[in-house]
């Protein structure tokens, strides 16, 4: 099949009796494309970003729905929102334990399987200790250079100029993705423990660049609590097929 990537061919473009079936899009823009009178049976969306916009289905915005059946699957999920220390905290303290269930529950041989195009579960941890580390030790602490290198980093950095080379090349031991990411946990803990709501409205800087954000600390601390609540969601889907 075709492969269309880097490509605006298709923006604002009109197609009349179409056959998309089984086709894939992987980070792609499809903001504001209407559809009508479409067979829609069995079509798969996932999108990190969908509570920041609406999904419209029948005329009716489908993402608060979503949002709820989410918050009912995962219990404490609802916190990521959180805007007190004592929410932020109670919702860390949910997501861990998630996690923690995760982790455990899963045999060894599957830690490295994956779906295709996907990340593993020793690879989803790798990214939550970038995450970590972009947020809390970046964002929060201001630390220079924040990264561990056995992070995962998401696709497309190499193309914003990241620099690639605090990166290891080759993959780490299971053991030792799951020692640095414990580390990574009892950092956020640590700093929970003893955050208010004044230094929680303290702003940043974005620690990804770019001028037109500023988050405040607590924005920080909310990323890193959508990205376990994500990821979380994903290894489960992906681990349910695998099995």
């Amino acid at each position: 099949m075709t492969t269309y990537s880097g490509t605006r061919e298709f923006e604002g473009a009109t197609f009349v009796s179409a056959s998309f079936k089984g086709a894939t899009l992987r980070f792609s823009d499809v903001s504001g494309v209407t559809m009508r009178g479409v067979d829609v049976d069995g079509l798969d969306i996932d999108s990190h970003d969908l509570f920041f916009g609406s999904l419209l289905v029948n005329g009716v915005d489908v993402v608060p729905l979503v949002d709820a059946e989410l918050n009912r699957q995962f219990p404490g999920r609802e916190l990521q929102k959180a805007q007190t220390p004592e929410g932020l905290r109670e919702g860390w303290v949910a997501v861990q334990s998630a996690w923690q269930e995760m982790v455990t529950s899963t045999p060894l041989e599957l830690v490295d399987a994956h779906v295709e195009d996907e990340w593993s579960l020793a690879q989803t941890l790798r990214h939550l200790i970038l995450a970590t580390d972009a947020w809390l030790r970046g964002g929060i602490l201001q630390v220079p250079q924040p990264f561990h290198e056995i992070g995962q980093i998401f696709t497309g950095a190499r193309e914003m100029s990241f620099d690639m080379s605090i990166f290891r090349a080759d993959p780490p031991t299971y053991e030792e993705v799951l020692e640095v990411r414990a580390e990574r946990q009892r950092q956020v803990t640590d700093f929970l423990a003893t955050v208010t709501p004044e230094s929680l409205a303290e702003a940043r800087d974005n620690p990804w660049g770019g001028g037109d954000w500023h988050p405040s600390v607590g924005d920080c601390i909310r990323v890193i609590l959508e990205e376990e609540w994500a990821h979380l969601r994903y290894i489960r889907r992906d681990l349910a097929r695998l099995s």
